[in-house]
């Protein structure tokens, strides 16, 4: 929802070498989360997951300044190789780093 985090989380992800890039929160996917039975459903559809992850949250978020990093497809590795990925430690720890005045010549 906020331009320069994005900027700052996919400057990080490219430094980080752990790819990221920025879904929309588009109105037609906010309509996924109307409900018959309550204020708002807390999943959509199957189309667009993610992003009515993220639009979901923006309900609640509207005073702050955040991202949504949706890992769900990417944090587990599935057959032999099973496991954790640690995706997005890496990206996470690049923000962290660059926010902190890290540039890495200390």
């Amino acid at each position: 929802n906020h331009n320069p985090l994005a900027h700052e989380l996919i400057g990080a992800s490219e430094q980080a070498g752990d790819r990221a890039w920025r879904l929309p929160l588009g109105d037609e996917f906010q309509e996924q989360l109307e409900s018959n039975f309550a204020d708002m459903a807390n999943i959509g559809g199957r189309p667009g997951g993610a992003i009515t992850a993220g639009c979901f949250l923006s309900r609640f978020t509207r005073k702050y300044n955040w991202a949504h990093l949706d890992i769900a497809g990417t944090a587990w590795r599935s057959g032999k190789a099973k496991g954790a990925t640690g995706r997005p430690v890496a990206l996470l720890s690049q923000f962290l780093l660059n926010r902190a005045g890290f540039n890495g010549e200390e």
